[in-house]
């Protein structure tokens, strides 16, 4: 009896090493493509969210000060003639110098990159006169500015007040302004 063996072609159907590698190797790079894609939408996000957290406290400080400027301002009676003591006209672009209703001396003032202190800088203060207090109103503030019109009064009140305060977060910089006029200045010192 004769010995037959039948051969079979065997065919198995399986990836080679290099179809192996090749395939890591796509996968790798489209795994980074995605995870920077990712990243940069996660780092966008922060950078938004900062900007809006900065935004947010500039539009309450201008709140704050516009609310505040509106009713500042005292007539003294006690003098004759009497005197109207409100919003200071001399002072400095980067401050805002008022009498409130309280006979208290307050001041808006805004500390830039240069300011001595290097832990007060870029920021907006409250200023209470008398006791040299300081409170923060907002920080992350590049310029602020307070562009006041006079009154017909001598001493040297303004009548209305422009505040513009720029904030920065990142590299990204928002201006936000607002306007106030003194509503409490008496008819003979308009």
């Amino acid at each position: 009896m004769a010995n037959t063996h039948t051969h079979h072609r065997i065919d198995h159907r399986a990836f080679t090493i290099v179809e192996c590698l090749l395939g890591l190797a796509l996968s790798a790079v489209l795994l980074t493509a995605v995870a920077v894609a990712f990243n940069a939408s996660v780092i966008s996000y922060q950078e938004n969210e900062d900007m809006f957290r900065s935004m947010n406290n500039a539009r309450q400080a201008l709140a704050r000060m516009t609310s505040e400027i509106r009713v500042a301002g005292y007539l003294d009676e006690s003098v004759v003639p009497p005197e109207w003591y409100g919003v200071d006209d001399e002072a400095p672009s980067n401050k805002c110098t008022f009498w409130t209703a309280d006979r208290e001396l307050r001041s808006y003032e805004f500390h830039d990159a240069t300011y001595a202190d290097p832990a007060c800088r870029n920021k907006l203060y409250l200023v209470k006169e008398a006791t040299h207090q300081e409170y923060v109103l907002c920080d992350n503030v590049v310029n602020a500015a307070f562009t006041k019109t006079s009154c017909s009064d001598p001493r040297g009140d303004a009548r209305s007040v422009q505040i513009s305060l720029t904030v920065q977060s990142g590299h990204s910089q928002r201006t936000l302004a607002a306007a106030v006029v003194v509503r409490r200045i008496p008819e003979g010192y308009l």
